[in-house]
């Protein structure tokens, strides 16, 4: 191993200063920029902004219906939680909805063989949908009730219409699009309509041909079904486009017009880019798409979840663009508070610890070399008042045989607590995050060597959301 190198630049430089109304202010290190990543490992992501000022996540996480809650959505992957119990088996792609004064969760589940995957529905009729009792409603079927996954509700003219990926028949050859009416948000009233099924060759490129994942946004009288194309397998995992006018029949398979080309695909370093949710900030004045993709290219169903900001064409159609370059930092959503930045760099190092140079590091310098069980990099940390923040590090773990890694990380020499690193490959940054307590004054941060290895490119200091951190089950 080699031996400990200390870094010879000032504690004092990575100092904290926090005003009282609780926005971080510093003048060297207070940023309005992160890199997209929101969650470091995750798929099919779905965020609802409610009227109370907060976002409710959700995502797969294959044995149950986990809802997130956020003030702020960069946070929250660090954000108190609420499990739903849904029973067996292979709970996939959730769905929070709001309608008629009550929430919704649409979930797909099987009974252990995906070949009767069916989708269902719960009610809470709570305030707050992490809060209150989750009632079953059991499943939610077209009189054909054959294999169903993705289910999405449309809210439109006053009427409400289901809209999912299934089978036509009783062997997975294809996925289509279908919509039905909906008499209330649990029972649908009328025959499946088929709107779309795979035929240009970038949904027919992989077997059996997929289109799944449908989400809609309506703008300018335009309907805009944005669903995910090809193998969620591969790297070619894209999103294409049709659209309806909201004064047309929607069970009209006529009403409805697929784009020949996808509207968002892999680049920017990103490979797989699909099932998503759109979301807007509190002021209104930016829409954003929450997205996952492939961990690394051929990454296969080893996702994250990652977020940005889009604009629309004339035609009231969403402009995706291209996924941001995961190594490019993208402006903080509108209505964020600046962020403190602390460079890894700048830490105290122990044991074999060191800075070193980051191809792809937000200062050109990391720290790493944290691999035996002397081995830190500590930080000095100074806050006027004492309470809850959230700490986001931008980490990466290449550990031989792809597994998991963690530091073990403590505030003022208290008991340290794993903080955990995905595997995607060194200078392949991803997103730790963690709650922590601070004292008001000088407080310090250590990161040391435990399961596997891991680096720091930078980690950031926030306030965290005045909401509880308690946890309920159902």
């Amino acid at each position: 191993m080699k031996a400990a190198v200390r870094n010879p630049l000032l504690l004092a430089s990575c100092m904290l200063l926090l005003v009282p109304m609780g926005q971080v202010a510093e003048p060297d290190s207070s940023r309005n920029d992160f890199y997209n990543v929101v969650m470091q490992d995750g798929a099919d992501p779905w965020v609802y902004k409610h009227t109370d000022g907060f976002y409710y996540f959700t995502k797969t996480t294959g044995g149950n219906v986990t809802i997130w809650k956020s003030s702020r959505l960069t946070t929250i992957d660090a954000a108190p939680t609420r499990v739903v119990n849904t029973g067996c088996c292979n709970i996939w792609a959730p769905e929070l909805h709001y309608i008629n004064g009550a929430w919704y969760i649409y979930y797909a589940k099987d009974d252990g063989d995906n070949a009767n995957h069916r989708m269902y529905v719960m009610e809470n009729t709570s305030a707050d949908p992490t809060q209150g009792t989750w009632q079953d409603k059991g499943r939610i079927a077209d009189p054909t009730n054959k294999w169903s996954i993705d289910g999405t509700v449309l809210q439109t003219g006053g009427q409400l219409y289901f809209i999912w990926s299934g089978w036509e028949g009783d062997v997975n050859v294809s996925q289509n699009l279908y919509i039905a009416h909906m008499s209330n948000p649990w029972t649908i009233d009328s025959d499946r309509v088929e709107i779309a099924r795979p035929t240009y060759p970038w949904e027919t490129n992989h077997t059996p041909y997929v289109n799944e994942g449908p989400q809609v946004a309506v703008r300018g009288g335009v309907i805009n079904l944005v669903y995910s194309a090809s193998g969620s397998w591969t790297n070619d995992y894209c999103l294409g486009l049709i659209t309806a006018n909201v004064s047309s029949d929607l069970l009209d398979p006529a009403s409805w017009t697929k784009r020949s080309r996808p509207i968002f695909a892999s680049g920017g370093g990103l490979y797989g880019p699909g099932h998503h949710s759109f979301t807007q900030y509190p002021d209104g004045t930016e829409d954003w798409i929450v997205y996952h993709t492939a961990k690394f290219s051929g990454a296969g169903w080893n996702r994250e979840i990652r977020m940005q900001k889009f604009t629309w064409h004339a035609d009231h159609t969403p402009n995706l663009g291209v996924p941001a370059d995961p190594n490019v930092p993208i402006p903080l959503p509108s209505g964020e508070g600046p962020r403190i930045r602390i460079e890894a760099e700048q830490g105290t190092f122990g044991g074999a610890a060191y800075a070193l140079q980051s191809p792809n590091g937000s200062g050109g310098m990391k720290a790493g070399h944290i691999d035996t069980p002397d081995s830190y990099v500590e930080f000095a940390v100074n806050v006027p008042k004492a309470g809850e923040y959230i700490l986001m590090a931008r980490t990466a773990n290449g550990t031989d045989g792809g597994g998991w890694s963690h530091f073990r990380l403590a505030v003022n020499s208290g008991i340290p607590s794993p903080l955990s690193i995905a595997n995607k490959g060194w200078e392949n940054w991803g997103l730790s995050t963690a709650r922590i307590q601070l004292l008001a004054g000088s407080n310090s941060i250590r990161f040391s060597k435990g399961a596997g290895y891991g680096e720091i490119d930078f980690f950031d200091i926030q306030p965290a959301d005045e909401i509880s951190r308690t946890k309920e089950k159902d």
